[in-house]
């Protein structure tokens, strides 16, 4: 219920200059309409409304048009949706170097960074939706002694006209047109400076590490009558009726590190073609030595320049 018009008649008299009265004249007040409810607080309640920023015109990667997308249970709507949010270029391998820092020589800004060294990397095979159901590049990076091949191995790299690969990897791409030739050489010119790129590589291996380092445990009190439990992790679980298990994913110690960290919105600082050198801002995943997969950033808008085939396309023979 709510209160819009409050209607006044005159109901006292007026006095006048002349000491007389008079009735004063019908009055009509308005209010502005006012719900009579309590206010709600909006921190901390789930309710109905949509509190996030509102959605632009500009599509997103993960958007076919400007608004929500319609999801609909059905395949081809699945594929289509896959098909929009996948990159529309394949990736590059590259193998971690070290860190070192990059100064500005404008400001004197020290800024850290980390240096890849892409070694032989080559378009290996295609996958296509008509044959495997998807489209994806097989890359593969480094040489390998035919004498530590399989044969079986030997026989899928000759039969792609490629030297044998040390690793191989997998990457997916929207449609055909994002399918390069096979025996195409990957260069650093692939990726322009400036450029934001996402990486995936396995985190350094820690070993075997307690409740405290592993997933940072408080630990138990240092004194008050306990007695060699004070790094100890304690109770891991209900010991009475049906719950006296210990529950699935329950944190404990445990095998530290050795996890595929996937770490997005990385720029591109330098590029070096002739030694195959690519710096990227900050801190990437994993030991000296390790592989690392980079590929376009899926949170940034796609690139539209073609890939600088003049370094990468002198030679698509077998390495």
């Amino acid at each position: 219920m709510s209160l819009s018009l409050l209607n006044l008649s005159a109901c006292r008299p007026l006095i006048t200059s002349s000491g007389g009265t008079a009735r004063a004249a019908t009055a009509t007040l308005s209010a502005d309409r006012v719900l009579l409810c309590p206010r709600i607080i909006w921190r901390g309640v789930k309710a109905g409304w949509y509190t996030g920023p509102k959605r632009g015109a500009k599509p997103l990667n993960y958007n076919l048009g400007s608004g929500l997308p319609q999801l609909t249970q059905s395949p081809d709507a699945a594929l289509a949706r896959l098909d929009h949010s996948l990159p529309r270029r394949s990736g590059v391998l590259a193998i971690k170097k070290g860190m070192t820092a990059l100064y500005n020589p404008e400001t004197g800004r020290r800024t850290a960074c980390t240096v890849l060294q892409m070694d032989r990397v080559q378009v290996v095979a295609h996958k296509t939706r008509e044959q495997h159901g998807y489209y994806a590049v097989q890359v593969g990076s480094g040489w390998k002694p035919a004498d530590n091949v399989t044969r079986p191995l030997l026989g899928y790299f000759a039969h792609q006209a490629v030297s044998p690969k040390r690793h191989l990897v997998e990457f997916r791409v929207r449609d055909a047109t994002g399918l390069p030739d096979i025996g195409h050489m990957l260069a650093p010119d692939w990726f322009k400076e400036g450029q934001f790129v996402d990486t995936r590589s396995a985190s350094r291996g820690m070993g075997f590490a307690g409740g405290m380092k592993r997933h940072n445990f408080k630990g138990q009190p240092a004194s008050h009558g306990n007695s060699k439990t004070h790094r100890a992790m304690g109770s891991a679980g209900a010991s009475q009726g049906g719950g006296s298990r210990v529950l699935p994913g329950k944190r404990m110690a445990g095998r530290m590190g050795g996890n595929q960290v996937t770490i997005q919105n990385v720029k591109v600082l330098k590029t070096d073609i002739e030694k195959g050198i690519l710096v990227l801002n900050g801190c990437i995943a994993g030991p000296k030595g390790s592989l690392v997969q980079i590929q376009d950033a899926i949170k940034k808008s796609w690139p539209t320049f073609p890939p600088n085939t003049t370094a990468s396309s002198e030679s698509t023979a077998t390495v």
